[in-house]
């Protein structure tokens, strides 16, 4: 069903994957419009018991497309590095497939402060004061991870 990584020399362990995850400051979700367009949206995102969730619109065209169609793309790159005099870049990625599903209830609070945690740690409480005014108007998605791989240059 998934492809394995073509270039082998660029393949990393499995054992790469969660650091690469849990160190990303962004990603690209990639979702398919109802007019067969894919469209690609940098995301900021936690990764949380072996799921991607991010934060977005109650509406929009990601909702929009998720509804048409729960398979999704998401792609992380850290610890990128050119390397002009050897025409090639150091990095670290990771490529996931998965199902993207909207997410309610007490798992939603969890999310929403594991992102408070990951991007605005500084301001713990603040954090929560701001979760609880604007949840409501606050739709998260998680992505149940079918496959992943990742690629990279480490030396």
């Amino acid at each position: 069903m998934f492809r394995e990584v073509r270039r082998k020399n660029r393949e990393l362990p499995e054992e790469y994957i969660d650091s690469i995850l849990h160190k990303g400051e962004y990603g690209i979700l990639g979702t398919q419009c109802e007019d067969g367009f894919p469209y690609a949206t940098p995301m900021s995102y936690v990764y949380l018991n072996d799921r991607i969730y991010f934060h977005c619109a109650q509406e929009g065209l990601k909702t929009d497309n998720i509804r048409y169609n729960d398979k999704v793309s998401f792609t992380v790159v850290t610890d990128v590095e050119t390397l002009p005099d050897q025409f090639s870049t150091r990095y670290q990625s990771v490529v996931i497939f998965g199902r993207a599903s909207f997410i309610t209830g007490n798992e939603k609070d969890e999310v929403l402060s594991e992102i408070i945690s990951k991007y605005a740690h500084e301001f713990p409480e603040e954090g929560k004061i701001y979760i609880e005014r604007l949840k409501d108007r606050t739709q998260i998605i998680g992505i149940e991870i079918l496959h992943r791989s990742a690629k990279g240059r480490l030396d």
